[in-house]
């Protein structure tokens, strides 16, 4: 019997959230600019591998969740384009997106379970 899983329904609705968008946005950064820019594909690595590890329940897979989820949001800042892209047109609609991921993850009932159950 194999014990791994890309899905886990036990956890909290937070996790089972996170882990489907940082699925989501792992495969959209794949189809977008993660071959050519190494900041995107490290940031598509640590999504979806911190996706795989939070649905099994690994320390190490909800760290590389947080690093990966708070390193999509904050590639504008680190290219320089400043605060004014968060804002700017169809742009928004990511912004909200990756926030909430952020949100979802660091949320206390994601971050208490993970404390308590992840090993």
């Amino acid at each position: 019997m194999n014990d791994r899983r890309f899905f886990n329904p036990h956890q909290p609705q937070t996790l089972q959230i996170a882990v489907i968008l940082l699925y989501i946005e792992s495969v959209l950064l794949l189809i977008g600019p993660a071959l050519r820019i190494p900041l995107f594909f490290i940031t598509m690595a640590a999504m979806a591998s911190g996706a795989f590890g939070i649905a099994n329940e690994k320390k190490w897979g909800y760290a590389l969740g947080v690093i990966g989820a708070v390193l999509n949001l904050a590639w504008p800042l680190i290219y320089g384009f400043g605060l004014s892209w968060y804002f700017s047109g169809g742009n928004i609609l990511n912004t909200i997106f990756w926030v909430a991921l952020v949100a979802l993850l660091l949320h206390p009932m994601s971050r208490d379970y993970q404390r308590i159950w992840f090993r």
